[in-house]
């Protein structure tokens, strides 16, 4: 496991009673509360990119990929005709 290094952040005295309150409700403290929605939301911002870069020689093995008929995989139709959860 790699090492752990500090960070800082300076919240209101309002924001810190909501991450308090947060970090109880999920059953953690405060540090590993914070830490943990800070790399979800980094991992969101960066899976979010509009611009995705492929390399010189990568590009024919893409374009081989895009012209490829599609693969039927059943067990995503089957997820697909569910019914969402949230429609029940």
């Amino acid at each position: 496991m790699s090492s752990l290094a500090p960070v800082s952040v300076r919240v209101t005295a309002n924001e810190r009673d909501l991450l308090e309150a947060a970090a109880k409700n999920a059953h953690t403290n405060l540090s590993d509360f914070i830490r943990r929605k800070a790399i979800e939301a980094a991992e969101l911002e960066l899976m979010d990119r509009r611009v995705i870069t492929i390399p010189a020689e990568d590009w024919e093995k893409f374009e081989a990929w895009v012209r490829s008929p599609p693969r039927d995989l059943p067990k995503l139709r089957k997820q697909l005709a569910r019914k969402p959860v949230w429609e029940d």
